[in-house]
């Protein structure tokens, strides 16, 4: 390994430390979902928003309440219902009859983790806001702008099985969320585990801060220090052509199936996220199991499927995994 790969890796080891005592601390309190408890640290360590699509009670909301306690940041819950206005969001002006002045409400936006809660149900005003505030991480009031605390993670959810008054986020607009989470239903033995833990009436668990704010800010700086090789950069840009230009990849058969490939941030966010799933194992060098173990996550929402797919059946999961198949690894 070379000297300075092998720093690097001395860091990371040394920087990377407080991650196994998160985990524990989660999972005082969530029993298996390891994947989506990933997934969250991928998030928070890579700067990006994450996208989770799951049916009602797999702990999602539970989740992400207990990593913001385990890195004492301040927690907003929004639930997204139809009525919902921007200014119920990021906040608005009051006018103050005796001064005859305005003076500014902020809204719940204003926190380190937020967890938008059925995300398709709120009008697209709402949702514009929001994903604004994410882009951005600063909102407007008024005349006035006001940045957004760091760490900041929005936790978007939808709900899969219920379709009445909801409001289907855009492509465009989906594209903005770093990774896209698909949450199952537990095995047995964790059902088992989770019933004995929280099958009481009054059930507290105490979760304590691990980490703060700021050590998060600082163990990002050492994930942009993670090395990736080139041959592994030009792996990700092959793996993002391939979806645009199947073709060229000796993927005649997605031609058809494909509606629009991958956009630029699939190649940014494959990157950063590879860094980051990189630093959670201890590692100061990206491999191309870490690509491919994160790859699905970050395509899953970019990769269009075309009507031809829909009706062969075939989703952009099917797809991803076809391209990971016949695009060379380094």
């Amino acid at each position: 390994m070379p000297e300075g790969i092998e720093a690097v890796n001395e860091k990371v080891k040394k920087e990377s430390v407080f991650v196994q005592a998160l985990v524990q601390e989660i999972e005082k309190v969530i029993v298996g979902q390891k994947y989506m408890i990933e997934r969250l640290l991928v998030g928070i360590l890579a700067n990006g928003h994450i996208l989770v699509e799951g049916v009602p009670g797999l702990a999602k909301t539970l989740c992400v309440k207990t990593l913001a306690q385990s890195i004492d940041t301040k927690f907003q819950r929004l639930q997204f219902t139809p009525d919902l206005l921007p200014a119920d969001l990021i906040g608005t002006l009051i006018y103050n009859p005796k001064d005859g002045d305005f003076t500014t409400k902020k809204g719940p936006i204003f926190a380190n983790i937020i967890l938008a809660d059925e995300i398709n149900r709120a009008p697209a005003k709402v949702q514009s806001a929001l994903l604004e505030a994410m882009q951005e991480r600063q909102v407007t009031i008024g005349d006035s702008t006001y940045k957004l605390d760091e760490p900041f993670l929005v936790m978007a959810t939808q709900n899969p099985i219920e379709h009445e008054g909801t409001y289907p986020l855009p492509e465009a607009q989906v594209d903005r969320f770093m990774l896209k989470l698909r949450i199952g239903y537990p095995n047995k033995d964790e059902e088992y585990k989770i019933m004995k833990r929280m099958a009481v009436t009054d059930k507290k668990i105490t979760v304590s801060p691990v980490v703060g704010p700021k050590d998060i800010v600082k163990a990002r700086k050492v994930v942009d220090e993670v090395y990736i090789d080139e041959r592994i950069e030009r792996y990700i840009i092959d793996i993002v052509f391939a979806s645009r230009e199947p073709k060229t990849y000796e993927l005649d058969e997605l031609t058809t199936l494909i509606q629009y490939g991958a956009s630029p941030r699939a190649s940014i966010y494959l990157s950063i996220a590879s860094k980051a799933y990189a630093f959670l194992q201890g590692r100061g060098y990206v491999v191309p199991q870490d690509v491919k173990t994160i790859g699905l996550d970050v395509l899953r929402h970019r990769i269009i499927p075309s009507y031809e797919a829909e009706a062969e059946d075939k989703t952009s999961e099917d797809i991803i995994k076809r391209i990971f198949e016949e695009v060379k690894v380094p």
